[in-house]
């Protein structure tokens, strides 16, 4: 017996590329009358949503979309951004999720580095829209398809297609097509750099599928959950979980605005056993008076968390309210969560103040990723498990990204020595579970928004009267920090604070705009570099 007699060839019976389009088919097949989507008083079957899903890569098609193509979607939690995650893969094309909070700029870069042929955009958003089209060529502008939501805020149209029209000229039977190769690009995201242009993330159907699965694994998710859409679908491609719920045969509970009263109704009126979201949608609901927070009947809803490590104190609260919370860590570049802090049974001795502080770890690796280290950021040597040493976190497996779009140097930056470079610093305790306390890049996670502080401060030193600006993140309960900005003005010139957070208003998106300003000296090294550490001690003192 040698190896070579094992050496057997693949073939049509016995593989098939790996992708979340096969769970529609199945589901569709196997629970055609199970309710798929709830969208106000729109109830969508699984058979309903396969052939919607379907009509949308039909029609997408039928307008020159072929394999490699980008399409956009500038869509809240509505039922048209679910079906664009599997009608558009089904042509071949790459869906490109967009930040609905972004400013007209960042859209038209977005649009034009990703090369978007179509964009699909809810009439919420005409006005950014309108903004973002006149700021692309003519030639180069998407040909646009605007979704008509009975419960969207009105809005002009931005396009000579309607959704629904297009949907009903289309074919309900085309097929749902396998990629011929399952690394082929499934999704498009956009990340903030280190530069005031963001970096496209180029996700692959292997990844989007296996980590779809893990997230079944993570949470020992039961067929049928019924989840509520409050983290956004644009997300990471909402973690994963379109593919997710839908391979459980679930209900997907859309929601256009994460607000308390809402969040709740639907809990209550649609049995929601299952949602995601930053911890700021925790401390939402904390704060809910007793007198309005309804009775769950005992049940226990599954809240999976991510983004700025939730404190403690917000965790224990809303685990009391009938939440079970999950801490999930992760970036765009791997699809959203994959590391989670798995439970173990001798915790649940413990008084419930240390249960969650050990929840608000970012804990152990997803099924889906092989590799998870904290080691020294230049030679990646594994740092001790003595939950002091700081590192960076590194990561390796199927759920990390195939590169950065049109970005060779990112991307090799990024994957040198073999592993992903997540710029996040933490320790690794000694029962192997990693804790984050730093950010390399002074990223700010605010409300689960990533926030540049170098955007901001390319912004601040555009005004007038800035001499020097820097950006950190200053502590906040409700969003779990807000961008702190410092600033020494020039000579002789005057600026309020009022009147600069007006100015960043005016040129970014309004969720990056800093909310404090301090005037002053900024605190530098020997070599002129800034010291940032001591500013953000600053920002937690004021």
């Amino acid at each position: 017996m040698s190896a070579s007699d094992y050496d057997l060839p693949k073939n049509a019976a016995n593989h098939a590329p790996l992708s979340p389009l096969s769970y529609l088919s199945r589901t569709e097949a196997v629970y055609p009358n199970r309710i798929a989507v709830i969208h106000g008083d729109r109830r969508i079957t699984w058979a309903q949503a396969g052939e919607r899903c379907r009509r949308l890569a039909s029609a997408l098609a039928s307008l020159g979309i072929t394999k490699g193509d980008t399409v956009a979607a500038m869509l809240p939690n509505i039922p048209e951004m679910f079906e664009a995650h599997f009608g558009v893969p089904m042509t071949g094309a790459i869906l490109n999720a967009l930040n609905i909070r972004l400013d007209a700029a960042t859209i038209a870069f977005i649009l034009q580095h990703g090369e978007a042929k179509i964009l699909l955009t809810d009439r919420e958003f005409s006005a950014t829209i309108a903004a973002a089209l006149a700021l692309i060529p003519a030639k180069k502008r998407p040909i646009v398809i605007d979704v008509i939501d009975d419960l969207a805020p009105p809005g002009a149209r931005q396009g000579t297609l309607e959704y629904e029209a297009v949907l009903a000229a289309a074919d309900p039977d085309y097929p749902i097509t396998l990629p011929d190769d399952e690394w082929d690009a499934i999704a498009l995201n956009y990340t903030s750099g280190t530069t005031g242009n963001p970096k496209g993330v180029v996700y692959h159907h292997r990844g989007a599928y296996l980590n779809a699965t893990s997230n079944v694994l993570t949470w020992a998710m039961q067929a049928h959950p019924v989840y509520l859409w409050t983290l956004p679908m644009f997300h990471c491609n909402g973690w994963c979980f379109p593919w997710t719920i839908t391979a459980m045969a679930g209900t997907h509970v859309c929601l256009r605005r994460v607000e308390p009263t809402a969040v709740l109704d639907a809990i209550v009126a649609h049995g929601v056993t299952h949602m995601c979201g930053a911890p700021i949608i925790a401390n939402m609901l904390i704060n809910v008076p007793d007198a309005a927070f309804p009775d769950f009947g005992g049940k226990v809803v599954e809240f999976m968390t991510a983004g700025a490590p939730p404190p403690a104190a917000v965790i224990a609260g809303i685990e009391r309210r009938g939440f079970h919370i999950t801490h999930v860590y992760g970036l765009t570049e791997v699809y959203g969560p994959v590391t989670v802090c798995a439970w173990q049974d001798e915790w649940n001795a413990l008084p419930a103040e240390d249960q969650a502080r050990i929840k608000a770890r970012q804990g152990v690796r997803y099924h889906s990723l092989e590799g998870l280290m904290v080691a020294d950021a230049r030679t990646l040597a594994p740092m001790p498990k003595d939950g002091t040493t700081m590192g960076e976190v590194f990561m390796r497996g199927n759920p990390v990204m195939k590169g950065y779009l049109k970005n060779q140097k990112a991307t090799a930056e990024a994957f040198a020595g073999g592993w992903f470079h997540t710029g996040d610093l933490g320790v690794w305790h000694p029962d192997g579970y990693i804790e984050l306390k730093d950010r390399s890049k002074d990223i700010i996670i605010s409300g689960g928004e990533n926030i540049s502080t170098i955007e901001i401060e390319d912004v601040l030193y555009r005004h007038p009267a800035i001499l020097e600006a820097a950006v950190v993140g200053r502590p906040d309960e409700t969003w779990g920090e807000t961008p702190c900005a410092f600033v020494t003005l020039k000579p002789d010139a005057t600026a309020t604070a009022e009147e600069l957070i007006a100015f960043c208003r005016a040129n970014m998106a309004r969720f990056k705009v800093p909310k404090t300003v301090v005037f002053g000296t900024l605190p530098k090294t020997s070599t002129g570099k800034m010291q940032k550490y001591v500013l953000r001690e600053r920002a937690a003192a004021l």
